[in-house]
């Protein structure tokens, strides 16, 4: 059987906008002192280090951790697009709970550059090209608009289509990111906007408006992983540990579907929602706070769907009687999500990963959700990767 894994401690810093941040190892470094500070521990005692990043050279998480210490452990430097923070804590993860090391740290980062998401490698095949020529097929490819809007804006097409979704039920999810992003420090945007404010945005691409969109962010956060004889040793009560979690990459629904949900990753939260039930026994109804990727608000709604929040057709009514936020049924994104606290591409799985740690312990402030003892955390990376974690405290 594997072993229990703890998050011994977590950090992150305050995200900002491209331009105004320090730079990538910096930020790196600074998270990863928060994080073992949090645990109680030195870096000598971290065993094997994983980094998480998409915009960077090789051995970049080392550059980070080299301003840290000189220990001479591993690092092992990870790119699965968004989703290489949660990918990254999933490898140290495994590495604790199958008997590798004791003591394992995840660490993600990004320093951005300002407009849309766009490949540093003109010379060649985008990696994502199988997804975008899905997506020619089914709704062809507007010159004028961000890419990736235009895969995220085509699943709200699909659900629309589907089951007649508003327009303004997108941007509602917005103006709740905003909100809740205004009790956190660690934002990009904390001033809250009204409906009216989403829906006169500039159009991206149709139903997406700009304030739908998430925003090119530079930040880093990082997670301590421990066993627990090594949480016992250091005197690490009440702690929260994993209790499940799976990662999962495309199956032939993707491409053949002509389901522009599929097409951004539907089938890969799903399956990964699905095991982590089955292996932590519980289900959708006994989470209390859930983190999960609204790169734009279009994944937001369809996700709450694909990890089960709500059932198939229903996103609508579970936004629009405000199932998604303090007093409903679940508060999803208390952070302000990727929409409003930002997305450093590397560090937002981490960011996830500190958010509900936080909430697991009573240690959210303002944000608090009242007496969360079940978090969720969904991370998405097109091309593909979805990592879905479910935490509880002991």
């Amino acid at each position: 059987m594997a072993e229990r894994v703890y998050v011994a401690g977590v950090g992150m810093i305050p995200f900002s906008k491209p331009g105004r941040s320090e730079a990538y190892h910096v930020m790196a470094s600074r998270a990863v002192r928060a994080a073992l500070k949090d645990a109680g521990i030195d870096y000598p005692q971290v065993r094997q280090a994983y980094a998480g990043y998409v915009y960077g050279d090789s051995t970049s998480g080392q550059a980070g951790l080299y301003e840290v210490g000189l220990s001479g452990i591993p690092v092992i430097n990870v790119n699965n697009n968004c989703a290489s923070g949660s990918s990254a804590l999933f490898l140290a993860r495994q590495a604790v709970a199958h008997g590798v090391v004791d003591c394992a740290l995840a660490v993600g980062f990004e320093q951005m550059t300002p407009g849309a998401l766009s490949s540093p490698f003109p010379d060649r095949r985008p990696a994502v090209a199988g997804l975008v020529d899905a997506m020619v097929e089914v709704q062809g490819y507007d010159e004028q608009a961000p890419r990736a809007a235009q895969l995220f804006g085509g699943a709200a097409r699909a659900y629309m289509n589907e089951y007649g979704a508003a327009p303004e039920t997108f941007a509602r999810i917005s103006v709740k990111a905003r909100q809740h992003a205004a009790n956190n420090p660690y934002a990009v945007f904390r001033d809250t906007v009204a409906l009216e404010q989403v829906l006169d945005a500039p159009m991206i691409f149709d139903p997406l408006t700009r304030l739908q969109c998430c925003p090119p962010t530079c930040g880093a956060a990082a997670a301590v992983v421990c066993s627990a004889d090594f949480a016992a040793r250091q005197g690490l009560t009440g702690a929260v540990h994993i209790v499940a979690q799976s990662m999962t990459t495309d199956m032939p629904g993707t491409f053949e579907s002509k389901d522009m949900r599929k097409v951004v990753g539907y089938d890969m939260t799903e399956l990964a929602a699905r095991r982590v039930y089955e292996e932590a026994g519980v289900g959708p109804g006994d989470v209390d706070v859930v983190e999960l990727h609204d790169c734009f608000t279009a994944n937001e709604l369809i996700t709450y769907e694909g990890l089960g929040l709500t059932a198939p057709g229903t996103a609508e009514r579970f936004i629009l009687d405000g199932d998604n936020t303090y007093g409903g049924r679940v508060v999803t994104n208390p952070s302000g999500g990727l929409l409003s606290k930002g997305h450093p591409l590397g560090a937002t799985g981490l960011a996830q990963c500190a958010e509900l740690v936080w909430q697991l312990r009573g240690d959210a402030g303002p944000r608090q959700v009242e007496g969360a003892r079940v978090a969720l955390q969904h991370n998405l990376g097109l091309g593909g990767a979805c990592v879905v974690t479910l935490y509880g405290k002991d």
